[in-house]
């Protein structure tokens, strides 16, 4: 049995066969079909079997993977909205610095014309800035009224532009992208004749 080294002498030429499954079967004591197995059913019913589960696990798979490729879409576009739209708050805390630069523009009062233009060449830098980031002004002076884009605060009885057309822009309004930051401020015509 075993030879010098202590260890059992294995003797590989007499293994037994592999077991059949019908003999596993018949070894457990499951009652055995004669006419199932006279037929073949047996080993094919149960291939049937196994190709439908396998169909089944196949058609789990294309799901799980259809819905995989759906969340990475879904993801990518929500980073990407998020990477649009993460400068919103951001600029909307600079939109007054704005407003204020462009107001010490308007005022003619100013005797330094150096200082003027200083302060010109900071108001371009920095509109240049935002238009760089996606903000654009929104047209308002002059143009029909239009309530997804601007506030009006003032009715005016005026026959200089169409009825419901901005008279004058008392704020300016800025969208990014595609999505408002702030509605401009306008003051609208209102004809008297159309009354």
């Amino acid at each position: 049995m075993a030879k010098g080294n202590g260890k059992p002498d294995l003797d590989l030429e007499h293994e037994l066969p592999p077991a059949d499954s019908d003999d596993v079967a018949a070894e457990a004591g499951a009652p055995e079909n004669e006419s199932a197995v006279a037929q073949g059913a047996g080993p094919q019913e149960e291939l049937r079997t196994l190709k439908a589960e396998r169909d089944a696990l196949y058609d789990r798979l294309a799901r799980q993977q259809a819905d995989l490729e759906n969340q990475r879409k879904r993801i990518a576009k929500e980073q990407a909205d998020y990477k649009d739209y993460a400068l919103a708050d951001a600029i909307r805390q600079l939109l007054p610095i704005v407003d204020s630069f462009d107001r010490a523009i308007q005022h003619e009062g100013g005797e330094d014309k150096d200082f003027r233009s200083g302060v010109e060449l900071i108001n371009r830098q920095l509109h240049d800035a935002l238009a760089k980031l996606g903000v654009r002004p929104i047209a308002a002076q002059g143009g029909p009224f239009d309530p997804r884009l601007h506030q009006a605060v003032q009715m005016v009885d005026t026959d200089a532009v169409p009825d419901h057309h901005v008279v004058d822009e008392l704020q300016r309004g800025y969208t990014l992208k595609d999505r408002l930051l702030r509605p401009a401020m306008v003051r609208v015509a209102r004809n008297p004749k159309s009354k």
